[in-house]
């Protein structure tokens, strides 16, 4: 499984890399804003997106429009600090797979991968985390 990361902030690149790794989760590249993260999608076709709200050049938001405009099966968990219900139900109206707030556990963001991936009736890579 290939997973692009696309947030301005390192750490949470370098949190999302030491957690999925562990599980064989190749992670692809870290873009620093939607545009930059647009480009490496073209270049990478990761099976899975993470993707910040806030961010310069091109927010979350903008981002995922784009991004699902290209492909609508693409499959995003949206990351963010914001706990906006009218952010959530917006990033869920445009087709985002997943919604997550910062700071998130392990357990939060494996369940989300295999969310996901239960989905569209794949079988979970990664163990189940209660």
């Amino acid at each position: 499984m290939k997973i692009l990361v696309i947030d301005d902030a390192s750490f949470i690149f370098k949190a999302i890399k030491t957690i999925l790794e562990p599980y064989g989760v190749e992670i692809v590249g870290h873009a620093i804003n939607g545009e930059v993260g647009l480009e490496m999608y073209e270049q990478y076709k990761p099976d899975i997106i993470t993707l910040d709200v806030n961010m310069p050049v091109m927010d979350g938001i903008e981002t995922a429009k784009h991004l699902l405009g290209k492909n609508p099966l693409a499959k995003i968990i949206m990351i963010s600090l914001i706990d906006d219900d009218n952010i959530i139900n917006e990033v869920k109206n445009i087709g985002v797979s997943y919604f997550l707030n910062k700071p998130f556990s392990e357990s939060q963001l494996i369940n989300a991968i295999n969310s996901i991936l239960k989905q569209n009736k794949q079988k979970p890579l990664l163990l189940d985390c209660k």
